[in-house]
């Protein structure tokens, strides 16, 4: 694992340069790598890691200018400069707040890097690689998803059914509560739970 900091003779990187520029420590690489190679849903996509540094360079700006922010307004003003469904004038405001916190907005912006820049800073000047997981270990993280949802789902309609009875808002004996998911194949008719399905790897349809 490589650390920022000593080239070594590595290829050029506006990443790596960055991290230096804005002082995010010799340790953010190792970070950027980790998630990117890191199992399951732990695992952050290049698009993922993109946003993620963008963010934090501008939270870097912020804090080089002496400016105080509060909980989530960091997320909040990069998604104003930068997703295509903020309007124009949403965008000004939020450009126009980061200039007279004293940052300097246009030189921040061509500092964002895109996912691109990430995958050359991981893969050619820190030499990472991503083994993809076989199809066996990508279906059991499916099914473990799935399941954890599940759970989740059950606990929440439980307590909230048994917060309504108590209340006397809703009335209800003894219960039991069932939550499948299933899938119907419409070209075969085959319908199985959906964790059935992914343990018998399909559904009936024949392979062409």
């Amino acid at each position: 694992m490589a650390h920022d900091g000593d080239d070594g003779g590595r290829p050029s990187s506006k990443v790596a340069r960055l991290i230096d520029e804005y002082d995010l420590g010799v340790t953010y690489g190792d970070e950027l790598e980790r998630r990117w190679t890191a199992d399951g849903d732990e695992r952050e996509s290049l698009r993922d890691l993109a946003d993620r540094f963008n963010r934090r360079l501008l939270e870097s700006a912020l804090t080089a200018a002496g400016a105080s922010t509060v909980s989530g307004e960091v997320e909040n003003l990069y998604r104003l400069l930068t997703a295509d469904d903020v309007s124009s004038g949403m965008r000004t405001e939020a450009r126009a707040r980061l200039e007279r916190d004293g940052v300097d907005v246009d030189g921040l912006e061509r500092d964002f890097v895109t996912y691109q820049a990430i995958r050359s800073y991981l893969t050619e000047y820190r030499d990472a690689e991503y083994e993809e997981p076989s199809a066996t270990e990508q279906i059991e993280s499916v099914l473990e998803t799935i399941q954890r949802l599940r759970s989740r789902l059950r606990s929440i309609t439980e307590g909230s059914l048994d917060r309504l009875r108590s209340t006397d808002r809703l009335t209800l004996g003894t219960f039991r509560l069932f939550v499948d998911v299933d899938v119907l194949c419409e070209d075969c008719g085959a319908q199985y739970g959906v964790a059935e399905l992914l343990e018998r790897g399909g559904c009936d349809c024949e392979d062409d």
